[in-house]
């Protein structure tokens, strides 16, 4: 290979290099996703159902268990004012830890932990993951969909009534 052809091979190299796509650093956004568990806990044990709601976009998906899904920020709202004030009056609270998992792919976002509800002697009552979904819109994260389930087995079912 003569130099002429080694430096149009090394010019051409350089160039795909130079399109290559860059990391990008998602340090931020996760920061902000890893902030929204913590947010939901607070907001939702002071019983601010208008905090919690504001971490979720417009047409958000709450998918509790046991019920069905609460579909839009508006009826999210409601289920987390009537849910918080349940669990308060029961003397319970919602514990949230950091998240165990974050991720980030371009305006999509994810985390992923485990929660516990106490007692107020500390004792916990009932313990679980959690899943969210966050989309970013004009620069803020909002959670677009949102899951959780208890790490208990589900009651067993009563058996049918015998047939006469």
């Amino acid at each position: 290979m003569n130099i002429k052809s080694h430096l149009l091979l090394m010019t051409g190299l350089i160039a795909l290099a130079a399109c290559a796509p860059k990391a990008t650093d998602t340090a931020a956004d996760e920061a902000a996703i890893k902030a929204d568990p913590i947010a939901f806990m607070e907001a939702y044990n002071a019983g601010d159902a208008d905090a919690v709601a504001n971490l979720y976009a417009e047409d958000a998906v709450l998918m509790p268990p046991g019920v069905p899904a609460v579909t839009g920020r508006a009826a999210i709202k409601e289920f987390i004012a009537s849910d918080s004030a349940a669990v308060k009056a029961a003397g319970l609270a919602f514990k949230i830890a950091e998240p165990t998992g974050v991720g980030i792919s371009g305006d999509l976002g994810w985390s992923s932990g485990s929660y516990a509800v106490t007692a107020a002697s500390g004792a916990t009552v009932e313990s679980g993951k959690y899943l969210t979904v966050h989309r970013r819109s004009d620069g803020k994260w909002k959670l677009i969909r949102d899951t959780w389930n208890s790490d208990a087995p589900p009651a067993a079912a009563e058996a049918p009534a015998p047939v006469q």
